[in-house]
């Protein structure tokens, strides 16, 4: 079946099963593959995307109930609270193995475009499912935080 997606702006025309998660029609069929595939039922992260601005697993979502709405993914991520987020993530060395990093930074992203000045418990509950084997959580919650005041939080 054929679906039309629009993602990072574009539409897109992806022959696939209604089943199919929309993850594996962004990186197999639209080879976007900065979204990462880690467990397969929603519980680490590593796929979060945007669908309408709302941080969502894409693995567990089929591409036929995504119908019309609008999808960012890593790839397609801009704005200031982007830009803050990345240089923040950097300037604290926060990547290990950078698996997760994709899933991390977009919901880093929709925390900021929430909280403003976002507490440790804020940040906590933000990036609460989002996992990191690496362990570099309290760089996670302090990159965050950095960029939160470059932001004039």
């Amino acid at each position: 079946m054929i679906h039309v997606l629009k993602v990072n702006g574009k539409e897109h025309r992806v022959d696939a099963d209604d089943d199919t998660p929309l993850l594996w029609a962004l990186r197999d069929h639209l080879k976007l593959t900065g979204t990462k595939f880690g467990c397969g039922i929603a519980q680490c992260g590593a796929c979060t995307v945007y669908m309408e601005g709302q941080p969502l697993r894409s693995c567990s979502i089929p591409i036929a109930a995504v119908g019309k709405r609008a999808i960012i993914t890593i790839e397609g991520l801009a704005g200031r609270e982007a830009k803050a987020v990345q240089a923040a993530w950097i300037a604290r060395d926060v990547p290990q193995c950078g698996y997760c990093q994709s899933g991390q930074i977009m919901s880093a992203v929709a925390l900021l475009k929430q909280i403003r000045k976002p507490t440790d418990r804020d940040i906590d509950l933000a990036m609460n499912g989002n996992i990191c084997r690496c362990a570099t959580y309290d760089r996670i919650r302090a990159a965050i935080h950095d960029a939160a005041r470059t932001l004039g939080a």
